[in-house]
């Protein structure tokens, strides 16, 4: 029976507008938490997020380590907040090149940032990185949004000798299609660490869109969910084909315990 979960979350309400994956990623870890679960939550620290409403502040002893993409440094810094009424706590991943004065998906005039395959690479070793940090050792990894879906492949490669993780079961929900454009010719260079080759990715379009995102995800997965009524059907299709346990979409509401089972399926 998996204890311990870990929720890879794109978008949290309140620090981001409610809508069906931002819901999902708050009341989830709450239902899991009510349901005996020991949970920790992550998201990234989009610059839209007001610190000071949301009372986040820096985690100093987790904060400083330096990861490298694309052979640069990009400092880590860890904020946390609780989230109100359920006290659950949040980690956020920030760094100010990636996240700071910058909005979720898209600039102020609409662009999608041409960087958001790199953003996603550093939000995923960061919660590993910081998870690691934490000696906490999840049961359970459920990816929720693109941004989180770069934590399969490096679950099952690149960690996959970390004591932390070396029996975690992973999951990832698909949701609405959300990016318009792809990631660029160069995010397969960037995805590279340790034991996550390029060669990897041999099979993969080189210029890596939603679908192909969603396929790397789903490749690399103990289990998907099917987390909307607007899921890309092939997307579902893929799934399917690679005859992975698939949690049906379970509604808007009343759909704790058949998270909870699904969990207890994979785990």
């Amino acid at each position: 029976m998996a204890k311990k979960i870990l929720f890879i979350n794109q978008e949290i309400t309140p620090y981001v507008p409610e809508n069906e994956m931002s819901v999902m990623g708050k009341m989830l870890p709450q239902y899991m938490q009510e349901r005996g679960c020991e949970i920790r939550t992550f998201m990234p620290k989009w610059g839209t997020i007001n610190e000071r409403r949301g009372q986040l502040h820096e985690v100093i002893r987790l904060s400083g380590m330096n990861l490298i993409i694309d052979d640069t440094d990009h400092p880590l810094i860890i904020k946390v907040a609780s989230i109100p009424v359920s006290r659950i706590p949040v980690y956020f991943i920030d760094n100010d090149d990636y996240f700071q004065k910058r909005q979720m998906i898209e600039n102020e005039l609409g662009e999608e940032y041409p960087d958001n395959g790199e953003r996603a690479i550093f939000f995923a070793r960061g919660v590993l990185e910081t998870v690691k940090k934490l000696r906490w050792a999840p049961d359970i990894i459920h990816c929720q949004g693109w941004m989180s879906a770069v934590v399969p492949i490096y679950i099952k490669t690149a960690y996959h000798e970390e004591p932390w993780f070396a029996n975690t079961k992973v999951v990832t929900s698909l949701f609405t299609k959300q990016l318009k454009n792809d990631l660029g010719t160069n995010f397969k260079k960037c995805l590279e660490y340790r034991e996550a080759k390029s060669t990897l990715l041999e099979s993969y379009k080189d210029d890596f869109d939603f679908i192909e995102l969603g396929k790397l995800a789903i490749d690399y997965s103990d289990g998907i969910v099917e987390a909307g009524t607007e899921v890309n059907p092939l997307l579902m299709e893929y799934a399917k084909e690679k005859n992975l346990p698939i949690l049906p979409y379970p509604g808007s509401e009343d759909y704790a315990d058949a998270y909870r089972a699904f969990y207890d399926e994979i785990g």
